[in-house]
C-alpha cells in the first residue's frame, strides 16, 4: 500500500517551496489561499514534520522540506513529462530528454544524430551536457551517455563503446620534440585532463616507457580543452580517434603512436531501472547500440 500523500498537496508544497508563497503558490495553481495553507498542513500533519518555517516576508523551508523538495521535484517533473506524452503521442514516440558528456556529446554523439533523426521522426530529442555522472534528481532527464564504469545504485547501464586513448600533438610541437612520447619528451609538454587524471601515467606503463610522466604539464578540465590546447601547439593530449580525426585529417594534429591504451572506464547508456520500458527511450537506446556495434 502506497504512503505517498495526494499529488495535489504535493504540488502546493513545491510551488510554494519554489515561489516562497502560498498566495504566489495559489495563483498558479489556480487555487484559493487558503486552499493551498490546508493542503501544506494537512501534508505536515502526515508526514509529522514540519515543511515551512512561516516568517512575514517570506517562507522558509526547514531542513526536511528541503530534503523533501529534492527528493519529489523531479518525480513531479517525470510525472508532468509522462502525461504531457500520454495525451500528445498516445504512448509512442514523444520527448526524449538525454544528457550526455561534453566531449562525447559533441564529437561522437551529434554527428551520428542526424541518422536518428531521420529514422524516427516521431522522437524529439532534447539534449545536455555535464561533467562526471549524471544527477538525475536535480535534473530533468531521462537518460544519461557517459564515461564510467558501469555500476550506479538504481541505474541501468548499458555498455556503448570502449575509451581507446592515443596520443596527439601539432605538427609544430612535433617538430621540436620529435615524432613519439619518449622518456626524453618534456614533462611540462604533457597535456592532462581531469576526467582521466592518471591518464599519461597508464600511457607510460603501457609503452613500457622508463620513469614517470609527472604532472607538470597544462590541465585541462574536460578532454575537448586538452584537444584544442594541442592543436594550438601546447604539448601532446592522449585523446580518443572520434575527438581527433578531424584534426587529423585537416593537418592539425599528428597522431605519435600507432597503438592505443584502452581504459578501463567506458562509455555508458545511464537510465533509472524504472524508466527502462518507456518507447521512446528503448528506441534510442536500440539505434545507439546498433550504431556503436557497426563502428566497432
Amino acid at each position: 500500500m502506497y504512503r505517498a500523500p495526494s499529488t495535489t498537496a504535493l504540488l502546493c508544497f513545491e510551488a510554494s517551496a519554489r515561489l516562497g508563497s502560498f498566495t504566489a503558490a495559489a495563483d498558479e495553481l489556480h487555487l484559493t489561499q487558503g486552499a493551498v495553507s490546508r493542503q501544506i498542513q494537512a501534508l505536515e500533519s502526515r508526514l509529522d514534520v514540519r515543511l515551512f518555517l512561516r516568517r512575514c516576508e517570506a517562507l522558509a523551508l526547514t531542513d526536511a522540506g528541503r530534503y523533501y523538495l529534492e527528493e519529489i521535484a523531479p518525480l513531479l517533473q517525470r510525472l508532468e513529462r509522462a502525461t504531457t506524452h500520454v495525451i500528445t503521442f498516445k504512448g509512442l514516440g514523444g520527448n526524449l530528454a538525454l544528457s550526455a558528456g561534453a566531449s562525447i556529446g559533441s564529437y561522437w554523439l551529434i554527428p551520428r544524430l542526424p541518422a536518428f533523426t531521420r529514422a524516427h521522426s516521431e522522437i524529439t530529442l532534447s539534449l545536455h551536457t555535464h561533467v562526471g555522472p549524471a544527477d538525475f534528481k536535480a535534473s530533468a532527464i531521462d537518460a544519461s551517455l557517459e564515461f564510467g564504469e558501469g555500476h550506479r545504485a538504481g541505474m541501468s547501464c548499458d555498455f556503448v563503446a570502449p575509451l581507446d586513448l592515443a596520443p596527439y600533438a601539432a605538427p609544430s610541437w612535433v617538430a621540436a620534440n620529435g615524432p613519439a612520447v619518449t622518456e626524453h619528451t618534456p614533462r611540462n609538454g604533457l597535456l592532462h585532463h581531469h576526467t582521466l587524471p592518471d591518464a599519461w601515467e597508464q600511457w607510460f606503463r603501457f609503452s613500457e616507457l622508463p620513469g614517470q610522466p609527472g604532472r607538470d604539464g597544462p590541465r585541462f578540465q574536460i578532454m575537448s580543452m586538452a584537444l584544442n590546447a594541442a592543436a594550438a601547439g601546447l604539448g601532446a593530449a592522449l585523446l580518443p580517434a572520434f575527438m581527433a580525426q578531424d584534426m587529423l585529417a585537416a593537418g592539425k594534429l599528428v597522431r605519435l603512436s600507432p597503438r592505443s591504451l584502452r581504459h578501463a572506464k567506458g562509455y555508458y547508456l545511464v537510465y533509472p531501472e524504472e524508466s527502462a520500458n518507456r518507447p521512446a527511450l528503448q528506441t534510442f537506446k536500440r539505434w545507439l547500440l546498433d550504431t556503436a556495434q557497426a563502428e566497432s
